[in-house]
């Protein structure tokens, strides 16, 4: 049997993920008291920003191979933290803290976690 997939259709026969040609995205989240909690970042002005990578290696060179991680679709992603007032997406983001003792960073932070 052939299926057939319609753009407008909101629940398509075969489940592709929106976006991207079907790309998903490894999304950093952490523990929370009912399950996954997205982790959200702050640019280096200030304004919070969801953060994703296109692939796994990617964001254990960022976050660590610990970093816990569910794949989503930008799409996704966006819908979920949108109500939070976040527009910001930030893809393959390289992460940099200040070096102990206190000095200045070889270069400018991209991103940084929010507590």
């Amino acid at each position: 049997m052939t299926q057939v997939l319609i753009d407008e259709d909101p629940e398509p026969s075969d489940r592709l993920p929106v976006g991207g040609a079907g790309r998903m995205l490894c999304v950093p989240v952490r523990p929370g008291p009912r399950g996954s909690v997205l982790r959200l970042f702050r640019t280096p002005l200030g304004a919070r920003a969801a953060a994703a990578f296109t692939s796994p290696r990617r964001l254990a060179d960022a976050l660590g191979g610990d970093q816990r991680w569910i794949p989503l679709a930008e799409s996704a992603l966006r819908a979920l933290v949108e109500p939070l007032g976040v527009t910001a997406l930030v893809l393959d983001p390289r992460l940099t803290a200040r070096p102990v003792g206190g000095r200045p960073a070889a270069a400018a932070p991209v991103l940084k976690a929010v507590a």
